[in-house]
């Protein structure tokens, strides 16, 4: 009896034994806070960059490391409610895109590491110290580049010659936009252009920002970097098309919607690369010391479909600088 005991303890030890080392290994499982401020669908392209890019460093989504994902579903006031729940549910570090869900996240945590895949100028609106030495907890990839607003605005004049005024749509509860917006009024000064800003504060009032475009009687339209806007990219698509409005956007993604034309940073590049961040904050560095990086990719597209439905002729000048032409 007594060997037969021993042998069921023993039994019993090598069972239970590999159901303590997983569940130390589970408890071991880095997790991986993401925010964004969008929805599933419509930034699914770039919660796949992400995935990607943490797959390429070694990093499997249920098997080495845990991802809790938050969606803001287009609802700025719900971010620091969202920020909020993925601080008190301990995860080691957070990813996220945007001004907004970024100062949410700050506002929620200093000792969370934070990884902006997408931000604005993060100095201008107190995210970080400096891009080099960004001190605190959060780090990222800045999408601002002086020139960017001089080339939107130079691209748009090639296709319209004669073009004297400019509408541009922002969104009034991102700080970021106005900057944005003062880099292209500077712009457009040395251009000889008229900026109409038209500013909404939430989705519903798109049909109305583009009302007060046709009583402009505009011709051409900028979009201005928003993640509201970029999740609502079809819909304001089909309501420049609808207006008659030559309209430059601030990703790629609005051209493969049907947009005339984008140039921009690629905003898949950004989220895969934000994974490089992740990789080496879990291996102990810190984000205060990890550069706040610029952008080192951009990227021209234009869509001839769109510009045929307008009676617009692609300059050749244009096409051959494009990185992608949608037929």
């Amino acid at each position: 009896m007594r060997r037969r005991e021993f042998v069921s303890l023993i039994g019993l030890g090598a069972t239970a034994w590999p159901l303590a080392l997983r569940a130390q290994q589970s408890a071991r499982m880095p997790r991986i806070g993401v925010l964004l401020p969008g929805t599933p669908a419509s930034f699914a392209m770039r919660a796949e960059a992400l995935r990607g890019g943490l797959r390429d460093l070694g990093h499997v989504e249920g098997r080495s490391i845990a991802i809790e994902w938050k969606w803001g579903n287009d609802r700025v006031e719900r971010l620091p409610e969202l920020a909020a729940e993925l601080v008190s549910s301990k995860v080691d570090v957070i990813v996220t895109g945007g001004t907004a869900a970024a100062t949410a996240l700050k506002r929620a945590t200093a000792t969370i590491p934070i990884v902006m895949a997408i931000i604005g100028d993060p100095v201008a609106v107190g995210l970080v110290q400096s891009l080099a030495r960004p001190g605190g907890n959060a780090t990222g990839f800045s999408i601002i580049a002086p020139e960017l607003g001089t080339k939107r605005l130079e691209l748009l004049k090639e296709i319209v010659p004669d073009v004297a005024s400019v509408a541009v749509l922002l969104n009034s509860k991102n700080p970021q936009s106005q900057i944005e917006l003062s880099h292209l009024e500077a712009a457009a000064r040395a251009l000889g252009l008229q900026l109409h800003p038209v500013r909404i504060a939430s989705e519903a009032e798109l049909d109305a920002a583009f009302r007060v475009m046709g009583e402009l009687k505009s011709r051409t339209l900028i979009v201005l970097t928003d993640p509201i806007l970029y999740s609502q990219r079809k819909r304001i698509v089909d309501l420049a098309d609808a207006g008659r409005l030559a309209a430059m956007y601030f990703f790629q993604a609005f051209a493969e919607e049907g947009g005339l034309m984008s140039y921009g940073p690629s905003d898949e590049d950004l989220y895969r690369r934000s994974a490089t961040y992740v990789d080496r904050i879990l291996r102990g560095a810190k984000a205060a010391d990890l550069p706040v990086e610029q952008p080192i990719k951009f990227e021209l597209a234009v869509n001839l479909r769109a510009a045929r439905s307008l009676g617009l002729a692609m300059p050749e000048s244009i096409l051959l600088r494009a990185d992608k032409v949608i037929e």
